[in-house]
């Protein structure tokens, strides 16, 4: 049972700051939700579980998590360092119908214009249901790092334009970074070839490189 949508970023926040400390299975147990015994096959199941409890209702649309108060919901895994264990998923990169797309325009400046960040114990070692939450943070990016993040994005977009969506790699960016964002190998979907023709090649997502993210974490507990 999801619990109701938070009315002000107070409230959001005063939620988010209740389950600091709390394990994931006293929040499952509250939403009657049963506990996997790993993530392997249930990727999302954290996510999820914080998205029922802080009352997040836009699911896997183009659009932020509470977009009546402009916030992004994000949950991160992190080591017993604080340090962020992965890569941070924001949103499937369009690969057609992109001539004139601006920074402004696009889904992953709207979603990453302000997020609450909510770290989660991601050890291995440590069963799921025994993970605790960590403290909130809510984050929106200061002049360098929206820098950064324009900067990365029109590079890896003019690439994408040019036809070269296979050329990029994760290396490609500082702090934005493109990857395959599918199940498998064989899901394909419509980008831009070379010579501006349609081409099929595999899904692709952008995300937020662990060196960024962790030093957002830093910046806010330092």
């Amino acid at each position: 049972m999801m619990n109701s949508q938070p009315n002000t970023i107070e409230e959001l926040m005063q939620r988010a700051n209740d389950m600091a400390g709390v394990t994931l299975g006293d929040v499952a147990m509250e939403h009657n939700t049963p506990v996997p015994a790993n993530l392997k096959r249930d990727k999302g199941w954290i996510g999820q579980l914080i998205e029922m409890e802080l009352g997040a209702t836009a699911g896997s649309k183009p659009q932020q998590d509470f977009l009546h108060l402009g916030v992004e919901l994000k949950t991160i895994p992190i080591d017993h360092n604080g340090r962020p264990i992965e890569t941070t998923y924001v949103t499937v990169a369009p690969l057609t119908n992109i001539q004139g797309l601006t920074w402004e325009q696009s889904v992953v400046c709207h979603k990453l214009s302000q997020v609450l960040w909510i770290p989660v114990e991601g050890d291995r070692s440590i069963p799921v249901g025994e993970r605790r939450i960590g403290s909130p943070v809510l984050w929106r990016p200061n002049a360098n790092e929206a820098h950064a993040l324009q900067q990365d994005w029109e590079e890896i977009m003019e690439l994408i334009t040019m036809g070269k969506v296979d050329k990029v790699t994760a290396r490609h960016g500082e702090v934005l970074q493109l990857r395959p964002k599918a199940a498998n190998s064989k899901a394909l979907t419509e980008s831009i070839a070379e010579d501006g023709t349609v081409k099929l090649s595999n899904p692709r997502g952008f995300y937020l490189k662990i060196n960024f993210t962790h030093q957002i974490l830093t910046n806010a507990f330092n």
